[in-house]
């Protein structure tokens, strides 16, 4: 019996010839460590495209829904009706960090220490001026026009109509099915003022006593418009109801649909507006922070000369630009869901 044995040459598949197989090798030109980084990132992109698909489900699921423009109107040190003006600021501030990132990589392949360190400094100014703009919209919403994650005092009409005069006849103020509106809360100061929007409105006891808890209480800080937050006593609105929490709903009568006719009071918009708003750009101003935070690390690392050791092209640098690249495009897609549509 032939027991020969024939060795099996490898000439055309030779892995330790050409270098394939190779374990230190890198596929596709790319180092471990920046695969790793596109793999998180294309999880997370996933995981913000369900968020934004939910509320863009639920914005064309109801008939009522705050308008942007009215919503987010406000700048800060401005009186009047700015639309969308701060949100813009707030997105050049992102968007300019971003460009100060692609420097800073350019620079940590020309192994230029100096260079990275400013840029990526310029990136972390960037991206606290964000944080900074986001806290003030976050203040202003929460704070002077009561939003939270249960209540939204934005609301939108769902038909034309009137509102009334205290004697409860038909007002010159008409509004149109579409038009939005805001309802604030009285704010008692020395147990005697109370202070409300302009456009305060919606359900609540009686209209006398709104009147007891204010007696002249209006303060002229604006141009009647919701960005200039005229404020106005409820005793303005003896027409007006105010509930158990303070909040002021005007009264109004419907031209059309079901309720024509009948007098009815302006109602909260839809809860999942301040919940979704709130949730979905905290956790993008999270994916900010955590950014912030590693650019620190990272640029005290380029400080102290560690990656030049390495004279790998500052690979860390582009690894985090990566991320923070991947932060600002996510807000493109914020902005133009929350702010936009």
């Amino acid at each position: 019996m032939n027991t020969d044995t024939t060795d099996i040459k490898h000439s055309d598949h030779d892995t330790t010839a050409n270098g394939s197989w190779d374990g230190a090798a890198l596929p596709f030109r790319v180092g471990y460590g920046k695969l790793m980084i596109w793999y998180f990132l294309l999880s997370d992109a996933f995981t913000f495209a369900g968020f934004l698909i939910a509320y863009g489900t639920l914005r064309f699921s109801m008939a009522s829904w705050p308008v942007p423009d009215f919503v987010f109107s406000t700048f800060p040190f401005l009186e009047g009706h700015h639309p969308l003006l701060f949100v813009t600021f707030m997105t050049f501030v992102l968007l300019f960090s971003s460009f100060t990132m692609i420097r800073a990589v350019q620079e940590g392949h020309r192994e230029n220490r100096r260079g990275v360190a400013i840029w990526m400094g310029l990136t972390i100014l960037g991206g606290l001026g964000f944080l900074g703009c986001q806290a003030w919209e976050w203040t202003t919403l929460i704070g002077k026009e009561h939003m939270s994650l249960t209540t939204n005092p934005f609301g939108t009409h769902t038909e034309a109509g009137v509102y009334l005069n205290a004697d409860g006849t038909p007002s010159d103020e008409t509004f149109e099915a579409g038009d939005t509106y805001l309802i604030h809360r009285m704010h008692l100061s020395g147990g005697h003022d109370a202070h409300a929007d302009a456009h305060g409105g919606g359900h609540g006891e009686d209209a006398h006593a709104a009147d007891a808890h204010a007696e002249e209480a209006h303060d002229d800080h604006g141009d009647g418009h919701h960005g200039g937050h005229d404020y106005a006593g409820p005793g303005d609105y003896p027409d007006a109801m105010v509930d158990e929490r303070g909040y002021i709903h005007r009264k109004y009568i419907p031209s059309e649909g079901e309720l024509a006719g009948v007098t009815v009071h302006e109602s909260f918009g839809p809860k999942a507006f301040g919940a979704l708003f709130f949730f979905i750009t905290g956790f993008h101003g999270f994916h900010v922070l955590s950014g912030v935070a590693f650019l620190l690390v990272i640029l005290i690392n380029v400080l102290s000369g560690l990656y030049v050791e390495r004279r790998n092209g500052n690979e860390m640098v582009e690894k985090i630009g990566l991320y923070w690249h991947f932060v600002d495009l996510v807000w493109v897609f914020v902005f133009l869901v929350f702010y936009l549509l």
